[in-house]
């Protein structure tokens, strides 16, 4: 069995979350109950505050907006059930949504509740403690998910206005390169490259999907012992967007190493059972029936992911130093902007290198 992290749970202070007004709501919404409510905080760093509530013999995750004065488009838990409500009768593994209450007399902002799927959440992606055969199934299950995300018809399933179509990259690297320029602490050279280079290098043609934003091993719920996806987690960032560039970023840690940002570059693929980067690129085109991609555009994705996570740390970075951030480790996370700049430039260099940048 691989190292699985089920997230602490945190008492809930009274005066925290008013248990009665949860509690009638959930009686007039959801089911009757007769017991106390019993409610815990899962620890971690959502950026939507993330409960386990317990009624009698039943369990609900509950995702709620966070208090205070917030950007008028940030923490849509709204949109995180709008999504999993219309993946839930796809062939996408998702926890059943149950309710969605706007009310924010009831626990002092927007919340909704979703089932509690019991299950593993596996953080390294080498997964320890597996066979190497137990590590390519899970591996297949995966993209096999993720393909069948890219595959959903979104007008189909009542999201045809879930955002917009067309000219993704252009859209992220303009957001990126603004969110990096709000939180620059100093002159990343590589970073500087990047910006001059993405907006004039996008590849040709372009897709929509519903792309989940932030795919990885640990945003899904394996079953407890089946290499088995049941749930895959936090949708706060999907969105209408480019197909590649969501399969770019979860490939991702073939590019980095351990030592940088949670990744697996250069181990003995063979020997572990994970499939290298280019087998695992080529079950999603035969899953999805979509064309390989030219090379020179898999590396514009992968460059282009990399200066968006850069972006993303750079902004811990600046919270860190502002003293204010949320997480004790963040100076150290923010610090990893600069490697990650390095590395999506470096791949950069060997497109321009060959002729085809």
């Amino acid at each position: 069995m691989s190292e699985s992290k089920v997230p602490a749970l945190l008492p809930v202070a009274p005066d925290a979350l008013n248990r009665d007004h949860l509690g009638a709501w959930i009686r007039e919404h959801v089911m009757p109950f007769t017991g106390p409510l019993d409610v815990q905080r899962f620890k971690g760093g959502q950026s939507n505050p993330t409960y386990l509530i317990t009624a009698d013999d039943k369990r609900f995750v509950m995702r709620r907006k966070p208090s205070g004065n917030l950007l008028p488009s940030a923490h849509a838990v709204d949109r995180e059930y709008r999504i999993i409500r219309a993946l839930e009768h796809t062939a996408v593994p998702v926890a059943r949504p149950i309710a969605l209450c706007q009310d924010d007399s009831v626990v002092g902002t927007m919340f909704y509740l979703m089932e509690f799927v019991e299950g593993r959440i596996v953080w390294d992606p080498l997964l320890p403690g597996l066979t190497p055969a137990e590590r390519r199934a899970t591996y297949d299950e995966m993209i096999r998910v993720l393909a069948a995300l890219h595959s959903v018809d979104y007008v189909e399933v009542g999201l045809g206005d879930y955002g917009r179509a067309g000219q993704y990259i252009e859209r992220q690297v303009a957001r990126w390169t603004k969110q990096y320029r709000a939180s620059e602490t100093h002159r990343i050279e590589a970073m500087e490259n990047l910006i001059s280079w993405l907006p004039a290098n996008i590849p040709a043609g372009d897709e929509s999907c519903i792309v989940h934003g932030d795919y990885r091993l640990d945003n899904v719920v394996l079953h407890p012992s089946e290499p088995r996806i049941l749930a895959v987690l936090d949708w706060e960032l999907s969105t209408i967007g480019h197909p590649l560039a969501d399969l770019a970023y979860h490939c991702m840690p073939w590019r980095i190493p351990k030592s940088v940002f949670r990744g697996f570059a250069g181990v003995d693929h063979a020997s572990l059972g994970i499939p290298t980067e280019r087998e695992y690129v080529a079950a999603y085109f035969k899953l999805t029936g979509r064309q390989p991609v030219a090379e020179r555009d898999w590396e514009y994705y992968m460059a282009y992911n990399m200066f968006r996570i850069a972006a993303i740390i750079q902004g811990i970075m600046a919270r860190a130093l502002q003293g204010n951030a949320s997480n004790a480790d963040a100076l150290q996370t923010g610090r990893t902007a600069v490697p990650l700049a390095e590395l999506a430039w470096q791949q950069v260099e060997r497109v321009i290198a060959t002729g085809r940048g």
